[in-house]
């Protein structure tokens, strides 16, 4: 048994769910996101919750129950408040700078890096070396903050590259003298 696919997801007052052709939408005040719905499992939309509950009682379905209830729960998040990913840039010479739909990145290359945002990915610089990544879509948004760091990784020496905020890089000693 999935404890997390017994909880039904909740929809809060202004969003607004509907199953049609395989697909679950859901539409908010930030916009609206669909789900292709596994046939394992079995979907219900009823006084303002949705439940899941498994087709049948394969392995197969077990095992996506609880997962497609986590990106329902995910859909409704990102329609209400949306997921934000923040990244910090350490290193001299290391900064990030956001033009329009541009990321422009120095990062100690012998030329600078640019990356294309993504539709639907708003990325903000509050100073050179942050960079927040926010959209509707967790799994997108995950995926453009993976893509920046993966130009730069933190180095366990120094500490030097692009990280996530709140991460712990495990610093090495180095030679002794």
């Amino acid at each position: 048994m999935s404890r997390t696919g017994k909880k039904p997801v909740a929809v809060p007052a202004g969003v607004t769910a509907a199953i049609a052709d395989g697909q679950l939408s859901v539409k908010g005040p930030k916009g609206t996101l669909s789900l292709p719905l596994a046939d394992e499992v079995t979907y219900s939309i009823e006084d303002g919750v949705i439940a899941v509950k498994p087709a049948n009682d394969s392995k197969r379905a077990r095992a996506f129950w609880g997962m497609q209830r986590t990106l329902i729960a995910n859909l409704i998040t990102g329609v209400t408040e949306g997921y934000t990913k923040k990244l910090l840039i350490t290193g001299v010479g290391y900064r990030a700078d956001a033009k329009g739909k541009v990321l422009n990145l120095k990062l100690g290359y012998s030329h600078d890096v640019d990356f294309d945002v993504p539709e639907g990915i708003e990325i903000k610089t509050p100073d050179n070396t942050t960079v927040e990544i926010s959209g509707i879509d967790k799994q997108k948004v995950g995926q453009v903050a993976a893509e920046i760091r993966r130009w730069r990784k933190p180095e366990p020496y120094k500490g030097k590259g692009i990280k996530y905020a709140g991460e712990f890089i495990f610093r090495k000693e180095g030679k002794k003298k």
